[in-house]
Order: structure tokens, then sequence, then C-alpha cells
């Protein structure tokens, strides 16, 4: 009979719910068991016999010891492929340290890898060491990892006895030298059977294709779309510096200051807007903000950068207006020229306003100039005068902290000119009186005798310039 049997349940059970059956009719693959074990043996490696510690006060001096003496010996040539024989003209940058190397313990025969993300430009080189002692390529218990995005780690595959100490990793370009340092303790425990480690890599590789997603990687090193030039701000406001990124993966950013990084605090903040632009905030701005700031992005691909220079204009002391020299009232002739003038002083430099019996004179006006210089002079010059131009004049001076008015008096004068009386018109003389006084009996030339008969001259007039008398 090839109809499947089934057995009669008892009449008293219940049946089993449904999501029971569908449970217990799952059977996973070989190949899906196996990634699921070493995924287990990963996460038990990671979580009880892999674990970070602190380190006690002694064996932190202790390495940060082996790091000075480290950052001032010379060292063997670098492993890597980084090569400093062109340095970059653009702005060079020490290496620094975005993540530093930890502290592990763990059991013996355990993978451990130590990791650091380091920075700079150009691309630093990088020198692993233990207990101060070079760690060269031909030690493969060593393995070094470098990715583009600035990554170091060093990875050895079964731990040891000996693997015990002090790890010390020194990144160095033309710039300078930084190192930091961490400490293994390898513990011994019990004979087991020793499992052979899986990368996650593999694991990765076997969930994929289990899943069928049989998918490559593939990424691209930062590029800047948009990137600020120098700026220049002013002390006491907001500063924003945006720049916007491409890569794949995403790349991280990380700001700098003079070769120092920036980390959030309640002065800096790092955003990052909906349409991929990065922006580095500053508020308010202090003096302390000036100078070079730089920008470094980077991913697994690698790492890009820009540089600009931060001005920071000082914070202008603000004063109120006031008067130095005021308006002196004057009064002049009709058609002579009149300047009236006054000194004023205030930060920021005032605005100067002139109004004439209290209606603002405009600056296109006829015969008027106004004119003001940085020494706080104001004038008002009209050239020529005329009777109209008479009245109450007022010059205003504002800024930002205030405002002060003068007036003054200007009065004009009719023009008066001193008349100069014509002469006296005198009646035509019909003859000489001398003749008419002879008619009448009076002998005249008898009454002045001269030596030559004649009438008396002045020696400094002419013969024709005798006069004659008016009381005769």
């Amino acid at each position: 009979n090839d109809e499947p049997q089934f057995s009669r349940a008892p009449v008293d059970a219940h049946p089993p719910p449904s999501h029971i059956n569908a449970l217990s009719s799952f059977r996973p693959s070989a190949r899906m068991h196996t990634v699921v074990r070493s995924l287990w043996l990963l996460l038990r490696r990671e979580v009880f016999n892999f674990q970070e510690y602190k380190v006690s006060s002694f064996e932190q001096r202790l390495m940060s010891e082996i790091e000075f003496r480290l950052e001032r010996t010379p060292v063997e040539e670098s492993d890597d492929e980084v090569q400093h024989d062109d340095v970059p003209n653009g702005k060079c940058i020490a290496p620094i340290f975005d993540k530093k190397l930890k502290n592990f313990r763990a059991m013996e025969g355990v993978p451990v890898t130590f990791s650091c993300k380091i920075v700079g430009i150009p691309v630093p080189k990088v020198y692993w060491f233990k207990d101060g002692k070079q760690i060269l390529r031909k030690n493969i218990h060593y393995k070094k990892i470098r990715e583009g995005d600035g990554t170091c780690a060093l990875h050895i595959e079964c731990t040891t006895s000996d693997d015990d100490g002090n790890y010390t990793v020194m990144a160095a370009n033309p710039q300078g030298r930084i190192s930091c340092s961490g400490h293994l303790i390898v513990q011994t425990g019990p004979p087991r059977s020793r499992l052979t480690p899986i990368h996650a890599q593999r694991v990765r590789a076997r969930i994929q294709e289990v899943e069928g997603e049989q998918t490559q990687e593939r990424f691209f090193r930062p590029h800047f779309l948009q990137a600020p030039g120098d700026m220049m701000a002013h002390e006491g406001r907001l500063c924003r510096l945006d720049c916007k990124v491409s890569g794949l993966p995403s790349p991280e950013l990380m700001w700098l200051v003079n070769g120092r990084p920036i980390y959030s605090d309640m002065y800096h903040k790092m955003l990052v807007r909906e349409n991929g632009v990065h922006s580095l905030v500053i508020d308010p701005l202090t003096q302390k903000d000036a100078g070079t700031y730089t920008c470094i992005a980077s991913n697994k691909a690698g790492q890009s950068s820009f540089s600009l220079e931060l001005k920071v204009v000082e914070k202008e002391m603000k004063h109120p207006p006031q008067f130095v020299e005021k308006l002196q009232n004057m009064g002049i002739p009709e058609g002579t020229p009149v300047r009236l003038e006054c000194r004023v002083a205030g930060m920021p430099p005032p605005a100067i306003f002139w109004k004439k019996d209290n209606e603002t004179i405009p600056r296109t006006k006829d015969r008027i100039s106004m004119t003001q210089d940085a020494t706080g002079y104001v004038c008002l010059l009209i050239q020529p005068t005329r009777k109209d131009d008479a009245g109450w004049y007022t010059v205003s001076a504002k800024n930002e902290a205030g405002v002060v008015s003068c007036t003054s008096r200007l009065d004009i004068y009719a023009q008066w000119h001193q008349s100069i009386p014509a002469p006296m018109k005198r009646p035509p003389r019909t003859g000489s009186r001398y003749a008419a006084l002879t008619g009448q009996g009076l002998d005249i030339k008898s009454i002045f005798p001269t030596s030559d008969g004649g009438p008396i001259l002045f020696s400094s007039s002419p013969p024709e310039a005798t006069l004659e008398s008016e009381e005769l």
C-alpha cells in the first residue's frame, strides 16, 4: 500500500497548533547548519575568550615610556607601500589617531586583533612593535592589515603565551610621529580541542552563498563635490563650514584646525543634512577659532581632504556717537560760501544726516555738498549762499549704539556798499574877477607886489594852473 500511514491520536489529546506543525517540518540544510555554527563559534570566542579590559596605572606608565622612546629612535623601513619622497605642495598634517588601540584579555588559542584608525597628510607610514621591538614582515605569526580609510590592524590568528605583552603602533609622515599602545594578556586554560578559526569574510561569503546573493562589493574613493574656500567671519557670530562629499561606502569626515582634531562640544557641532551636505558649525566664533581648517574624508577605498584659512574679524566695541566739536552759529553776507563744520566720534563710525528747519536736506541738492572723513570731521558746504539759506541747521549722527544731534543758526545778510558822493556842480565863469574888481576901483596887483611885476605863483604849479580865490 503506497498510501501514507498515520497513527491515531488519543481522543482526549488536543491537536498541535498550526505554527508548531510548520516548525516541525523545517529541516535546515547542511550548508546553513555550517554557517550558523561558524557564527556561533565566532560569537562565543568574542564574548567569552576575547575581552577588553582597563590596564593599571603602572602598565600605562610603562606603555607611555615605550611610546616616548620609539618616537625618538630610528626604525627599520615600514612594510607599507606608502612613499614620502614626493611631499605634496598643499597643506600637510601630522598623523592623528581617530581611534586608538585597546587592551585585551584573551584565552590561549583564540584570535586577537589590535586595530586603530590614523589620518594625516600625506598618508602616514605605519610601524608595529611588541614590547618595544619592531614587528617585521618576515614574522608570519602576525598579519598586518591596512585599509584605505586609515584603519590599521595587527592580527594574531592563534594566540600563545608568548603573545602576552605591550603592542605599539607608530604612524609617521614628514610632519611628525605619533604612537599609541595596547596590552594583551593571554590566559592559559585546560586542554581543549583547538577549533580552526573562521574569518568573518568567509562567514559572510557563506551566508551570501546560502541566500543566493553572489554580489561583489565595489568601493569608490571619497571625492569632494563642494568645498568652501578661505573665509572671513566676525567674532561673536555663527560660522558655518559646508561641504559635500561622495564615495562608496559613505565616507567618514574628520575636521581639524591647525592640525588638531575638532570634537563636538557646546561650541562646535558636526551636522549632516538630508541632501548629504556636511557642516561644521562654530557658535559663537572667537579669536581662538582662527587658523587653517582641514576636512578629511575617508572610506575603505582611500581618503581625500581640503583645507581653508579662516580669519576672525575682531569684535567691534560699540560706542554711541558724541560730538567732539559742535556746530557754531554763523552770520555771513549773501553770496559768500559757508561751511557748517563739526566733529563726531563713535564705534562703529556713525552715519550723518542733515536737516534745515526740521526738513531733510537731500545729498543731491544744488549748491550744497556734504563731506565726512575717517577722523570724524563732518562738513556742510553751501556755495554760494542765498537769503533763503538762512535758518536752523541740524546734524544727526547715528550708529548701532545710539544717535546724537546738534543744531546751529545761519543768518544771511544783504550785501551793502559805501556810496561816494558826486562832485558839486559850479556855475560857469563869465570873466575874470580881477578885472571886475579893477573896474570897481581896486588895484589887486598893487596889493601883492612881485619882483617881476606878475602875480604870485607857487613854484610847484605851472603858470597856467593859477587859481583864483573863491573869497575874492
